[in-house]
């Protein structure tokens, strides 16, 4: 019987197996042949071709069926741009990206570090207080390659913070103390943005609290200092010493306690939030810590984490902090003591995980990673020159004395006259009135040390965000 016909419809010869498709083409399946027979007349051949044609007329229609209804699956998913009432796809994205605000390494510094500095001066401080510092905050070159940071972030997410409040709190002779503080922010930006805004708030309600718990202890022993003071000013000072480090500490331990409760949406405290982003998605955040506190006669640094504190003074780079290191021998007989480990993974790590032994957060580490900052007291001298605080993307890639250098240099450039003069007698923050003139040469020298130091760190490949805040003290 003469089957040429029905093998012409199909394209290609059918094969005794059920084959559906070749390069495309669509075949009579094996249902088809059975049900016309083992032996089929001319008319029986034609039925058998429309068959065909059916069968696959009606595959065609399921396979455009499935296409068509994936691709509104997909688009659900992903949201309809021409739909104004669809969810935004990357909100989390979008709000880092506008939160951040942070110009690609390509930008001129002189267009970086005015923005940052507005943003991270307090609203408080008088106008002339701008002139003893430079701050700037910069994400990582995009030409070190994706996959190359530490902590494998996003090279274009910014997760570092900066806070500047000049003469943030008042002790009851009148004298001020200004606060100074890098935050370097890990597995997301909303820990070090807390820390920003509130650790300041806290320090000063902690300095509040025992300065007058001191007040009222010197007045009820009033008769016994007056007989005594020509030989208690030592032990003042360190009285006054300790009465810090202690609100430091508890500073750091209600900020460790507020990072833990907050969700990277921003909600705070209990219960805890119930939005997509709460849960392990805010218990992997924390931050890291260095916060300065100036004051008249002391420099008061603490440290809690691997961001850090340098002094130059005279030419000499003093570094004011020690990186928290897993593989550092005390920290890691601490961590061992809490039942923890440290492994190596691209580095020393706890757990595996982070690559610093004390932070702020970081919920899912405790108790090995530790909130308690190391806390050092400095008694200024007329040799100190300035205070480089930044976050570790600077000092991966240079070295204090490096650092030091390089600031030093923008200082003497624009006024030789420092290399002799023991203090500058212009600016002093220590009395911020109205009859203060701005030096808008020193605030100028402040901006080109931070910003030339964080653009040595990203021509060095630095795969970190980078911080710097560049303190003059002979203007404080």
């Amino acid at each position: 019987m003469d089957l040429s016909n029905a093998w012409d419809y199909c394209s290609q010869p059918h094969p005794p197996n059920n084959l559906v498709e070749d390069d495309g083409r669509r075949r009579c399946d094996a249902d088809t042949w059975e049900g016309a027979g083992p032996l089929m007349a001319d008319g029986e051949a034609g039925d058998a071709s429309v068959k065909c044609r059916e069968n696959r007329r009606r595959r065609i229609e399921m396979r455009r069926f499935a296409t068509v209804a994936a691709g509104e699956e997909n688009l659900r998913k992903r949201g309809d741009p021409d739909d104004p009432d669809a969810p935004d796809p990357e909100p989390e994205k979008r709000i880092r990206t506008a939160a951040a605000g942070s110009p690609p390494p390509p930008a001129p510094p002189s267009a970086v570090a005015p923005a940052m500095y507005s943003s991270s001066s307090s609203s408080s401080s008088s106008s002339s207080s701008s002139s003893m510092l430079g701050a700037i905050s910069l994400p990582p070159s995009s030409s070190s390659g994706e996959g190359r940071s530490r902590r494998r972030r996003p090279p274009d997410r910014m997760e570092d913070a900066v806070s500047v409040r000049p003469g943030f709190f008042r002790f009851p002779d009148g004298s001020p103390l200004h606060f100074f503080a890098v935050f370097d922010g890990h597995g997301g930006a909303h820990v070090s943005a807390l820390c920003k805004d509130r650790m300041h708030v806290l320090l000063a309600e902690e300095l509040a609290a025992v300065t007058a718990t001191a007040t009222a202890t010197a007045s009820a022993s009033a008769s016994a200092a007056v007989a005594s003071a020509s030989s208690s000013s030592s032990a003042g000072n360190s009285e006054q010493d300790a009465q810090m480090t202690e609100a430091i500490r508890r500073c750091f331990g209600r900020m460790d306690k507020l990072a833990m409760t907050a969700c990277a949406c921003g909600r705070l405290g209990s219960p805890p939030c119930r939005c997509e982003r709460s849960g392990i998605k805010s218990d992997i955040v924390g931050s890291t810590a260095v916060v300065a506190l100036v004051s008249r006669s002391r420099l008061l640094v603490a440290n809690c984490g691997d961001s850090r504190a340098v002094l130059s003074r005279r030419g000499r780079a003093i570094p004011l902090s020690v990186d928290h290191k897993p593989d550092r021998p005390d920290e890691l007989a601490r961590i061992e003591a809490a039942g923890g480990r440290v492994i190596y993974v691209n580095g020393a790590r706890v757990h595996g995980i982070l690559a610093m032994s004390r932070a702020l957060g970081d919920k899912y580490l405790k108790p090995e990673v530790i909130s308690d900052p190391e806390i050092k007291v400095v008694e200024r001298t007329a040799e100190d020159e300035f205070l480089i605080l930044a976050s570790d993307g600077l000092w991966d890639v240079l070295s204090n004395e490096l650092a030091c250098d390089v600031a030093r240099r923008c200082f003497e450039e624009a006024d030789p006259a420092r290399e002799i003069a023991p203090l500058h007698t212009g600016i002093d923050l220590n009395v911020m009135g109205d009859e203060e003139e701005e030096n808008p040469e020193s605030e100028a020298n402040c901006h080109l040390a931070a910003a030339l130091l964080a653009r040595l760190a990203l021509g060095r490949k630095s795969s970190d965000n980078i911080s710097v805040i560049v303190v003059d003290l002979r203007r404080v």
